[in-house]
């Protein structure tokens, strides 16, 4: 097994060259579809299974498409991390598709579209703090210290 340090430095030279192949090295039209970004990469802790997640921008069709070529091109990019990463055996390697961007993105479209309300719509809720009485049980004065001294007694 090996240590979290070099799980995680594994990790990172993954997605580095994996990215740079995105760029230069895969030559299958289905994944320049749709933009494709890899978002994360999680190795296990043999080294031996890689899951590398991917963003893809386009539309369904797109996303579909792309997908289709990043699980053809697998062993190309098995074969070429053997090749550039040296590590005793080459990891298998499985392609995620992450949708975190995507729904982060509504949920800001969603946010933007709350209508702001202007400060009269808060005027009714200025006798609520009296009603709460949020000062329950405490006078101002510092009471603590005094209980404090008579238990020690």
């Amino acid at each position: 097994m090996a240590n979290d340090r070099r799980v995680s430095k594994v990790s990172s030279l993954i997605k580095r060259e994996v990215s740079l192949m995105l760029l230069q090295d895969i030559k299958d039209d289905r994944v320049g579809a749709g933009m494709v970004s890899i978002t994360d990469v999680e190795v296990s802790g043999d080294l031996q299974h890689v899951k590398i997640f991917v963003s893809i921008y386009g539309s369904e069709a797109a996303r579909a498409e792309t997908m289709e070529g990043l699980q053809a091109s697998r062993s190309f990019v098995r074969r070429t991390l053997g090749q550039r990463v040296r590590l005793r055996r080459s990891p298998e390697i499985s392609f995620v598709e992450d949708r975190a961007l995507e729904k982060g993105d509504r949920m800001i479209q969603f946010i933007n579209q709350l209508e702001i309300k202007p400060p009269e719509a808060f005027e009714n809720l200025e006798g609520y703090a009296e009603t709460a009485d949020l000062n329950d049980g405490f006078d101002g004065d510092d009471d603590g210290e005094a209980f404090a001294s008579e238990e020690m007694v």
